[in-house]
């Protein structure tokens, strides 16, 4: 769906989500982003084809990205962070 097609303007609306949109090439507006991009490179270089990579280093750089602390997340791992809106939904 495209990001001005009108169905999708109508559900945000609705919604009352706020979208914010980066300008492109412009990586310092979308910092968390690069840093995630960085953390999977270091398993996956940078022009390798995603295919021509094992699902065994795929899994383990996950695995590895889920489990590693984040400033922006208070020092929680993105994985207990998932754990604890979990445990909202469910109570």
């Amino acid at each position: 769906m495209a990001l001005n097609s009108p169905t999708l303007v109508k559900s945000l609306k609705k919604m009352r989500l706020k979208i914010y949109f980066t300008h492109p090439h412009t990586s310092c507006e979308r910092g968390t982003n690069e840093r995630h991009n960085g953390l999977i490179r270091r398993f996956i270089p940078k022009g390798k084809a995603i295919s021509a990579v094992s699902d065994q280093t795929i899994s383990y750089a996950e695995t590895w990205c889920n489990q590693l602390p984040r400033w922006i997340l208070g020092y929680k791992t993105p994985q207990e962070c998932l754990e604890e809106e979990l445990a909202l939904l469910a109570s």
